[in-house]
C-alpha cells in the first residue's frame, strides 16, 4: 500500500525564471535527486505548472510510502540537491491542500 497526495502551489509574482532555473538544476541532476527520493521513500515525485487567471501555479504530486516521513527526512535532508529545492521554495506564495477522491493503480505486467 501507498501513500499519495498532491497540493497546488501558489507563485510569487513574476517567478516563472526561477521556476524555469530550478527545473533545469533538477533535470540536470536527475540522478542525485532520485537519491533522495530512494532516502525518503518516495516511489513518485511529478512537477506541474499551471497558468490561471493571470496567477502561476504549481501542483506537486508524490506517491511515497509515508509522506508524512518523506516530508521530514526532506526538511532534515542534507544532501546539496535539497538545498536547491529549499531555497526555491522562497518563490511560493502559499501552499494549498488537496483531498484525494479517487487513486487507481495498475500494476505494469
Amino acid at each position: 500500500m501507498t501513500d499519495v497526495g498532491a497540493v497546488l502551489i501558489e507563485l510569487k509574482p513574476h517567478v516563472m525564471e526561477n521556476v524555469d532555473a530550478w527545473k533545469a538544476e533538477l533535470n540536470l541532476r536527475q540522478a542525485e535527486a532520485k537519491e533522495t527520493l530512494k532516502a525518503e521513500g518516495v516511489y513518485v515525485e511529478s512537477w506541474f505548472h499551471v497558468p490561471l487567471e493571470g496567477k502561476d501555479y504549481l501542483i506537486a504530486y508524490m506517491r511515497a510510502a509515508d509522506i508524512a516521513r518523506a516530508q521530514q527526512i526532506g526538511r532534515e535532508s542534507q544532501f546539496p540537491i535539497d538545498a536547491v529545492h529549499k531555497k526555491f521554495k522562497t518563490n511560493w506564495n502559499r501552499v494549498i491542500p488537496t483531498s484525494l477522491l479517487v487513486d487507481l493503480e495498475q500494476p505494469f505486467e
